[in-house]
């Protein structure tokens, strides 16, 4: 039902011609990079085909501003699977957002999404956690809106994929397991 295909062709069809970006399908590990002397448009490369991979990647895009998107991966900092304490809560502030635009983008396609602490080799950190956070600022964005890009990505693939539309935090109900509430 899910093919990078179509995810491709949304995309494209969105913001090809209004941001000059671009979704490939990469080799290896996510990038973003922006027009330069070798091709003419930004690239927004996902992982190996897949479709959780690009939805994530897409949604850094979404809030990445103007200027971020002149620069490649957006300026942000990242440090790969391997974080300590700190580095891992430095990871998932900065996740939060993206996450949750992953998430709505997720049910606009009908699609399972699930967080990422994105972090397997190094400190552990409460994925349920996490996920409450991620959850708030979904909430926050449904209620003050989503910006002009993300909209119209959410719009995109309701269309395609007939999900209700417009989205409602009714779609997005989400409750920590309560052994997980009881150990806070």
């Amino acid at each position: 039902m899910h093919q990078i295909a179509d995810l491709i062709s949304i995309f494209e069809s969105t913001f090809y011609q209004s941001h000059n970006t671009r979704l490939v399908k990469g080799e290896h590990e996510p990038i973003y990079i922006p027009a330069n002397a070798n091709t003419s448009f930004h690239q927004i490369v996902f992982a190996h085909g897949f479709y959780a991979s690009a939805l994530h990647e897409i949604a850094h895009w979404l809030v990445a501003g103007e200027e971020r998107r002149l620069v490649e991966d957006y300026g942000y900092w990242y440090c790969p699977d391997g974080r300590d304490k700190a580095q891992q809560a430095e990871f998932e502030a900065v996740e939060v957002k993206p996450q949750a635009i992953e998430w709505a983008l997720s049910v606009a396609a009908g699609f399972d999404f699930n967080v990422s602490v994105d972090n397997l080799n190094g400190e552990q950190t409460c994925r349920f956690d996490f996920q409450k956070r991620v959850h708030q600022q979904l909430q926050q964005l449904i209620k003050n809106g989503f910006n002009f890009r993300t909209t119209a990505l959410l719009k995109a693939l309701s269309d395609f994929y007939n999900t209700p539309w417009p989205l409602t935090a009714a779609q997005f109900v989400w409750q920590q397991p309560q052994e997980f509430s009881d150990a806070i």
